[in-house]
């Protein structure tokens, strides 16, 4: 009897979008692609609200006060003060620290004692090189006891060789000992020089050991701790260091500027000059320029002025590596300069040119103000400012160049 199996067919009828739903998949789309022009409207008003609430950073500077007297500043450069004595102290030999000293800021004098290095084998060589020495000098005394009883060998063999009671030969074995023993002789002293010469070797070996200040000075930094390997020279790996401290000698600190090529023949030594630090604006310091370094930057179009302090210990203060600015001073003139009197002085990249007239952006509580000013003449890279700012003022050397009165700042620190 056959069986007969139902399969059931596909119903492709099912598959059909019916006209309503077409209809809201429409709509869906629609509104879709309705909202994007929106959305990126307000992404560009969100954008651009930010952009106008951004403060424009700017850099200022504070106008310098005219010198009122007949004196006028030549120039203005900016450095470092810089000791013309300073030493990284090393050792002469590599090895292993065991004593440290001193601390930075620690004042030392010349040869005073820094540090010690393990010399224990360094030491053996020594005593082995003094009992070679005393050995030697040994044979020396014990070779002298012999020669004299050769000698008096010799001087029986030489009576008894007269009264004809000896052979030639026994005369010649006697001088021949005698001979024998003074060779000896100058050989083992030979042997005590080469031994001292061996003990000087291992003493100046136990002598490298321990590391002295060649000069007076303070300590400003300490670069070795017992334990560490220390070396002359630089190892592999960055566990051996090459120096235990550096001093400096603060009698010969001095200030080192960089001017520009282009007012370098504004620079001589002997010329006067007026230094602030960087970290004491208040206080003024009187210097000289101590000589112009015969060759210029080409990198930066510079040229290097060393400036000495006197009465440097008047100035306890003044640390190396501090930042300084100083003004160079022109001859002193018996009467002040008659005309107009300079303000103040301010960089001349504070001066922007709107018009044909000058004017610069002062900042008063975060805002700018826009004011012409009246110019007088350059001093290097400054400017003198007859009217229009006041001594103190802070101006904005380096901005936007869209600067408006008026508009807020941030100032970059």
């Amino acid at each position: 009897m056959a069986t007969t199996l139902n399969t059931p067919k596909p119903d492709l009828g099912s598959l059909r979008i019916h006209d309503g739903q077409r209809a809201k998949s429409g709509l869906g789309k629609r509104v879709v692609y309705a909202a994007i022009p929106v959305v990126i409207f307000a992404g560009i008003v969100v954008a651009a609200y930010a952009f106008r609430n951004q403060k424009p950073v700017v850099e200022v500077a504070t106008a310098a006060k005219a010198d009122p007297g007949g004196r006028q500043t030549l120039l203005n450069a900016s450095g470092y003060v810089t000791p013309r004595r300073r030493a990284t102290i090393a050792a002469k030999i590599t090895g292993r620290v065991t004593g440290v000293f001193f601390d930075e800021g620690t004042r030392v004098s010349q040869g005073q004692l820094l540090a010690t290095l393990d010399d224990s084998d360094v030491r053996r060589a020594l005593e082995s090189a003094r009992a070679d020495r005393n050995s030697a000098q040994a044979a020396i005394a014990d070779f002298e006891v012999q020669l004299r009883n050769a000698q008096i060998e010799l001087r029986r063999a030489e009576q008894l060789q007269k009264a004809g009671v000896q052979t030639q030969e026994a005369l010649d074995n006697a001088t021949t000992a005698v001979d024998s023993l003074k060779a000896k002789i100058a050989l083992a002293k030979q042997q005590v020089l080469g031994s001292e010469a061996r003990i000087n070797e291992a003493q100046q070996a136990v002598d490298n050991c321990t590391i002295r200040a060649p000069f007076a000075g303070v300590v400003v930094s300490k670069d070795a701790q017992v334990g560490e390997m220390v070396s002359p020279i630089s190892a592999g790996g960055g566990f051996t260091r090459t120096g235990i401290a550096t001093i400096v000698d603060m009698h010969s600190n001095e200030f080192e500027v960089d001017v520009n090529e282009s007012y370098i023949a504004r620079v001589e030594p002997g010329q006067d000059v007026k230094a602030i630090l960087d970290a004491y604006p208040d206080r003024e310091i009187p210097a000289k320029v101590r000589t112009v370094i015969p060759t210029a930057d080409r990198q930066k179009a510079t040229v290097k002025v060393r400036i000495s302090i006197p009465n440097l210990d008047k100035y306890n203060f003044i640390l190396p590596d501090m930042g300084v600015k100083v003004s160079f001073e022109g001859p002193q003139q018996a009467a002040p300069v008659k005309g107009p009197v300079a303000l103040s002085y301010i960089p001349k990249a504070a001066v922007r040119t709107e018009g044909g007239s000058s004017v610069v952006f002062l900042v008063h509580d975060g805002k700018v103000e826009r004011r012409a000013v009246s110019l007088g003449i350059d001093r290097g890279s400054d400017v003198a400012i007859m009217a229009g700012v006041s001594p103190g003022d802070s101006l904005v050397v380096k901005g936007p160049e869209n600067l408006h009165d008026g508009d807020k700042v941030e100032i970059r620190q």
